[in-house]
């Protein structure tokens, strides 16, 4: 803790694959000078398989600081994301995908979001029933961060998700791919809650660092390759 406030670090995409060797113990390390509260924003393993897991596992029993997550979608690429998931937790990551987490005062909520297009270009649930299917996975997704929101009793909350929120935080990245960066029903969603203070996302790599939605809530893309005023790869922020 800083002058009373938490040190959050925010850091995504890290997309650990099975040849990598010792991949993020340095960095970590930093980030356990730097921060109170290591935050991961999804796609933690480059191909969700068992092995990636185990050697991102490895380097997180180090962190000496609480952790707290959500999955992305490459760590379900290869249909393992429980194993993933309790790998990771057994490590020591609170995976945010089922219940909130409270840390010195400070809330916690996360999904790994869905794609779907912002504002005016957000995909609704009309026609096929592949579509329906489709939009119906990010109403999901929403609804159980909002269930989280809910039962978080607490003055700041700190929002974790994978896919984007806003398209301000995509900017960078090619206009034909922002309905597959996120959805707008993930700002909403946040955007109904006074005490969200911020919301951390990854998945757009070529994105920008920051945005804000409709509400005022400040949105980072926590994205490792994404330029950060740290000049590293994580951000830090005081909340």
């Amino acid at each position: 803790m800083s002058d009373g406030k938490l040190r959050i670090a925010g850091l995504g995409d890290l997309h650990v694959t099975e040849t990598n060797e010792h991949p993020y113990r340095e960095c970590f390390a930093e980030i356990a000078r730097d921060a109170d509260v290591l935050a991961l924003c999804g796609d933690l393993t480059n191909l969700g398989t068992i092995k990636e897991a185990e050697l991102l596992a490895e380097e997180l029993r180090a962190v000496p600081i609480p952790m707290v997550g959500v999955l992305g979608n490459h760590d379900i690429e290869s249909g393992h994301g429980e194993q993933v998931t309790k790998i990771l937790c057994q490590a020591g990551l609170k995976l945010l995908e089922s219940e909130p987490h409270t840390i010195e005062g400070i809330g916690f909520a996360g999904v790994k979001g869905f794609a779907g297009g912002f504002d005016r270009g957000m995909l609704g649930a009309f026609g096929e029933t592949m579509i329906k299917s489709f939009v119906g996975e990010a109403i999901a997704e929403a609804t159980k961060l909002e269930v989280q929101l809910k039962a978080l009793h607490v003055d700041k909350v700190v929002v974790l998700l994978h896919y984007a929120p806003i398209a301000a935080t995509c900017e960078g990245e090619p206009k034909e791919i922002y309905p597959f960066l996120g959805s707008s029903r993930f700002a909403e969603t946040v955007n109904r809650f006074d005490n969200v203070k911020a919301v951390f996302h990854g998945h757009a790599h070529g994105g920008s660092y920051e945005g804000k939605t409709k509400a005022g809530i400040p949105v980072y893309n926590v994205a490792r390759h994404v330029k950060k005023p740290t000049g590293k790869p994580y951000a830090v922020l005081e909340i």
